[in-house]
């Protein structure tokens, strides 16, 4: 709250100085065209003293605006009243600012018609002083048009700046864009690098682990051919063994006894020998053998 009363206080003396300052310009302009010519053209211009004028009454407008805004903010029911009457008397005063610009510039123009009809009168008059006088007014001329012609170069030599510099600014801008693109292709690069890092990573972890594959495949087909050639040597002494008893049997049924207990023996021996197998030797030899494979 304390704060909304020192913006109240800080537009009242806004408004006292924009007030006063306005009510001066106004009375300059009242005043102009009341001398000579050329006192006139040496003090401000017409039009300036108007735009100052103007901007005197925007200024106390826009006050007036922030304390329409301000007044119910204030802490107090006798403070927003006091706010919005002394709104209401801001309110008049810049309306009689208004009218008294406008009379004021009435006055001017007649002052200023006055005052030519009176420098006519004096040129138009014999005598030294309108010889001097019309003097005056030919180098008045001559510097007058210097005057413009410097002030048009002055105009294009501005203009010449007003264009570089909107170029210097766009250049500017155009390399603004420039960094950010950069920037950005910069920020994906690093995106781009890290996620080759990674995959460089899973494609050496692939690679090992394809190696320990291939390892375990060549050890695995090491041990089962092991496995098959164990496999197959013992079906190998188990069928000489078969073959001899095969023999014996054969020989004992053609009434050779005694080759057919040695083909026995012999077989059993092999049999040993070759795997450790022991026959059965309850097995009748009467009974045909029959290959297991």
């Amino acid at each position: 709250m304390d704060e909304v009363v020192e913006e109240v206080e800080k537009t009242k003396k806004e408004w006292d100085e924009a007030y006063s300052k306005t009510q001066q310009h106004i009375k300059e302009i009242q005043e102009y065209g009341k001398s000579t010519m050329e006192e006139t053209k040496n003090k401000s211009s017409l039009p300036r003293l108007n735009g100052l004028a103007q901007d005197g009454l925007s200024l106390l407008n826009s006050l007036q605006f922030n304390l329409d805004l301000l007044a119910p903010q204030l802490p107090t029911d006798e403070e927003v009243q006091s706010a919005k009457a002394m709104l209401e008397t801001w309110k008049s005063q810049s309306q009689s600012l208004r009218m008294s610009l406008r009379n004021a510039n009435l006055q001017a123009k007649d002052n200023m018609r006055k005052s030519a009809q009176k420098e006519r009168e004096l040129l138009l008059g014999g005598g030294e002083e309108s010889t001097v006088r019309r003097r005056n007014l030919q180098t008045k001329a001559g510097m007058t048009s210097a005057a413009e012609s410097i002030t048009e170069s002055l105009r294009r030599t501005r203009q010449l700046m007003v264009q570089e510099v909107e170029r210097s600014t766009s250049t500017l801008m155009t390399f603004e864009e420039s960094t950010g693109v950069l920037k950005k292709a910069e920020s994906e690069y690093k995106g781009h690098k890290s996620l080759l890092s990674r995959t460089r990573n899973l494609l050496s972890t692939m690679q090992r682990h394809d190696v320990v594959d291939r390892v375990i495949l060549v050890v695995g087909l090491v041990l089962f051919s092991c496995a098959v050639l164990y496999v197959v040597s013992k079906r190998i002494g188990i069928l000489r063994l078969q073959r001899t008893i095969t023999a014996a049997i054969k020989a004992g049924m053609a009434g050779k006894p005694e080759l057919a207990r040695k083909a026995v023996e012999e077989g059993i021996n092999q049999g040993r020998f070759d795997g450790n197998v022991a026959p059965d030797k309850g097995l009748p030899l009467q009974q045909p053998m029959h290959d297991e494979l």
